[in-house]
């Protein structure tokens, strides 16, 4: 076990988005059948997807400046799926209520890294596991039923009431698992969100998905502090943490 987080454990939390679904695939995949049904010949499913996705941290940073309330994360992502459908030329009004409904629901939908399912099954012989996202509850509901994720509890952004990197995020789902932040470890694929959980005083662990912004990632693909632990993937995290192969 790794000596250095081997101290009075009991949680570990979970950044969803990148590192423990693949968002970019899953995307793309539903973007390039809404093109099809719809006979949208220009969109590039990836260029779409990217585009999407550069509205994400935009739309909450509203919400952490105070600029807005706080705001569940289906309804910025819809937000930015309008945005991105203007982007690129597509008229908004020349599509279906239901089909964008059903679009902006591909976050519901994202599959799992091949090593997430049989690592968290491991984690979760010997500690709590739950989610540490932006995504709001049914979002990650929605998520871990199709994708077979074994969270103990599901603590999407509205139970904080606040995003990553804000500190809130990572203080108030400590207070809500009734644990001190040293009793928590935040599992994440991004540098920013495990420096920003560091400072709140929870452990670190550090795993690479070098592909999540697909083949030219040029960021987070080697750790950038000397986390607590840097694992290979959730399988190699479980084996460091002592956890049994199931």
């Amino acid at each position: 076990m790794t000596d250095a987080i081997d101290l009075d454990l009991h949680a570990l939390v979970f950044d969803v988005f990148g590192t423990v679904v693949d968002w970019r695939s899953g995307v793309i995949r539903d973007v390039t059948e809404f093109a099809r049904k719809h006979a949208l010949k220009d969109i590039d499913p990836a260029a779409f997807a990217d585009t999407w996705r550069g509205h994400y941290s935009p739309s909450m940073e509203e919400v952490r400046s105070g600029r807005r309330p706080f705001t569940r994360l289906d309804v910025l992502h819809r937000e930015s799926l309008e945005k991105t459908l203007t982007t690129f030329g597509v008229p908004i009004a020349s599509l279906p209520e239901q089909a964008l409904t059903e679009l902006n629901l591909t976050w519901h939908r994202l599959d799992p890294w091949a090593d997430s399912v049989p690592g968290l099954s491991r984690l979760k012989s010997r500690y709590i596991i739950a989610p540490l996202s932006n995504g709001n509850i049914r979002l990650m509901l929605d998520m871990a039923k199709r994708a077979g994720l074994p969270w103990d509890a599901i603590l999407g952004a509205e139970t904080a009431q606040a995003y990553k990197p804000a500190p809130q995020a990572y203080l108030r789902t400590a207070d809500i698992l009734n644990l001190s932040p040293e009793q928590i470890c935040m599992v994440a694929a991004h540098n920013s969100d495990l420096a920003a959980a560091r400072l709140c005083g929870l452990r670190t662990a550090f795993i690479p998905r070098p592909t999540e912004h697909g083949d030219q990632q040029t960021k987070d693909l080697k750790p950038e502090q000397n986390w607590d632990v840097i694992a290979t993937d959730m399988n190699d995290l479980a084996q460091q943490l002592g956890c049994t192969q199931n």
